[in-house]
């Protein structure tokens, strides 16, 4: 089985213990690429290093809005530098958040708007992080997109099936994260299953929210394949064949072969 994590945020602490380890265990259990994602100038110039370590791993390049408001007066540039690096893929993660009030809506929606423009400007896909403002999301993706379709993700979807459906519309993929396995989470699987087969994708956002059954556990990029099985058996689907749609999937868009 070949599978995909376009989702994780291999640089944070909790993997500091092994992470070369962790890389393997990916790898054993049928990973062949993980993204690791920038949350800050910071953070993105250790994915980038990550990238140049790990063969299987590739860089994610961005300021996420909870960071926004902490930024030094260089860090935009440092991330505009990073974005022609090696191996780096993608432009994010970006966005918004209105459930922590770490930084006004206003300036999140600012650098949103960068992030968009840089990731057009190199032709790479942007990730997108949505927390309690989906229509704010939706509605600026559509005055960015003009009519023209959007080359992004809607990554650990966890919003309405009309945002979807919005989302869907405007060009995006539609990346899930352990969630879906959640006991609670019915509605999500619901409109899971009316993603369709061409635009989804899946993710860990490890070291955060392991799927079940590992649920309570630090989640790693292996644990990806447990949110692959419930995807398929929503789309009645193998998890051989759920796995090689999403990687086919995430190959095409980041461009990775």
């Amino acid at each position: 089985m070949k599978l995909f994590d376009t989702h994780a945020h291999l640089d944070e602490e909790a993997f500091h213990p092994d992470r070369p380890e962790t890389v393997q265990n990916a790898i054993d259990a049928g990973v062949e690429t993980i993204l690791s994602i920038g949350i800050t100038a910071e953070s993105s110039q250790r994915a980038v290093d990550l990238a140049a370590t790990f063969q299987h791993v590739y860089a994610v390049v961005g300021i996420q809005p909870n960071y926004v408001a902490q930024m030094k007066p260089n860090d935009w540039e440092l991330i505009e530098a990073l974005s022609t690096a090696d191996k780096v893929v993608g432009i994010g993660e970006t966005g918004l958040d209105r459930y922590w009030d770490y930084a006004p809506i206003e300036l999140q929606q600012d650098y949103f708007r960068k992030h968009i423009q840089l990731s057009r400007k190199l032709d790479l896909p942007f990730v997108i992080h949505c927390r309690e403002a989906e229509a704010d999301v939706v509605e600026l993706l559509q005055q960015e997109a003009a009519g023209a379709p959007l080359k992004g993700i809607m990554h650990s979807f966890c919003g309405s099936p009309e945002t979807a459906a919005a989302c869907l519309e405007l060009g995006l993929h539609i990346s899930f994260a352990g969630m879906l396995t959640f006991k609670k989470n019915d509605e999500l699987r619901e409109t899971a299953k009316q993603i369709p087969l061409d635009r989804l994708l899946i993710e860990t956002d490890s070291p955060y929210l392991a799927p079940v059954p590992m649920r309570g556990k630090r989640n790693e990029p292996a644990f990806v394949k447990y949110t692959c099985a419930c995807l398929a058996e929503l789309h009645q689907k193998t998890p051989e064949e759920m796995a090689e749609i999403t990687t086919a999937n995430a190959e095409a868009l980041f461009n990775i072969t």
